[in-house]
Order: structure tokens, then C-alpha cells, then sequence
């Protein structure tokens, strides 16, 4: 995994001062770099029934798509406030540097589908946690949250302690 940590460029004080931002577009125009990403996330669930694999906007829905391809799993996005055409659900969050809204179509999950949340980061939890109340509030099973990158001193897991939480990298 460090050949993976290798391709990430750090940007510090982005989006604002403080915030070291983990990006990861340096990671993903790497044919090679990017294909060891997607088969890490997916290969936790490879062998368990995935309906749909929600993506968060919008890294999320870079490998959410993905992963879902990989997995034969249907897609649904989940995107900040006004950007769906359609009825929505939304729920609010806390992140590192503000709060935010998110939504996703009230017709994208249908009641009892097992579901699989993925995102590129887990930080504080907040907007991995909404999601997946989204996700429980449409009837949904939620099977896993995965994610590329995990930082673990802002403690984002404990906002996902109930849920099969699996991250490829750790900083």
C-alpha cells in the first residue's frame, strides 16, 4: 500500500488554513495506481451480495461507480443539496471545516437492498455517517463503508462504530 501513499500529492491549507488535503487525482491518472485502488476496495465484498453501491459526492462517485462495476452492483449517488432533478431525502452533517447537506433520490434504493457506501475519505465521519442514515431510511441493508483513505486522529470511525467500516490507506 505504500506504492499507493507514493502517488498522493498533500496539498497543505486546502480548502482552507490547517487542512492538509489528500489529493488524489495524482493517484488516479496512474492506469496502474488506480486499478490497485479499486480492486482493494472492493475485494472486502467481492464474495458477499451487493445490490447497489452509493457513492458520495463527488470522489465517492469515481470509485463508487467503479466499485460497483466491479462488483455487477447498480450505482446511486448521493449529492450535496440541489443538485438531484428529482423527490429527495437530505440530512445535514458536520465535516472537518463547516457543515453541509446532502441528498439522494427518494427512488434510488429500494426497501431491503443490500447497500454499500463508498467515498475516497474518512475524516470526521460526518458525512459518511449521513449517508448512511440516508441509505437506512429508504429500507436499505447496509453491508459496508469503505473508503480509500482513512486519517485516524480526527476520529471519523467512531461516527460509523456500528457499521463494517473497511479503509486501504491509514495516515
Amino acid at each position: 500500500m505504500d506504492a499507493l501513499k507514493e502517488r498522493i500529492r498533500h496539498v497543505p491549507d486546502f480548502p482552507k488554513p490547517g487542512i492538509l488535503f489528500y489529493d488524489i487525482t495524482t493517484l488516479m491518472k496512474d492506469p496502474a495506481g488506480f486499478r490497485a485502488s479499486v480492486d482493494a476496495m472492493t475485494a472486502p465484498y467481492k464474495d458477499l451480495t451487493v445490490d447497489l453501491v452509493v457513492g458520495i459526492e463527488s470522489r465517492g462517485f469515481i470509485f463508487g461507480a467503479a466499485v460497483a462495476d466491479r462488483l455487477g452492483a447498480g450505482f446511486a449517488p448521493v449529492r450535496k443539496l440541489g443538485k438531484l432533478p428529482s423527490a429527495t431525502r437530505r440530512a445535514s452533517y458536520s465535516l472537518e471545516y463547516g457543515t453541509d447537506v446532502l441528498e439522494i433520490h427518494e427512488d434510488a434504493i429500494a426497501a431491503g437492498q443490500k447497500v454499500r457506501v463508498v467515498d475516497d475519505l474518512l475524516a470526521t465521519g460526518g458525512t459518511a455517517a449521513a449517508t448512511v442514515g440516508l441509505v437506512r431510511g429508504l429500507g436499505a441493508e447496509v453491508v459496508g463503508v469503505q473508503f480509500l483513505i482513512e486519517l485516524v486522529a480526527l476520529g471519523g470511525r467512531a461516527k460509523l462504530a456500528t457499521e463494517s467500516v473497511h479503509t486501504v490507506l491509514a495516515y
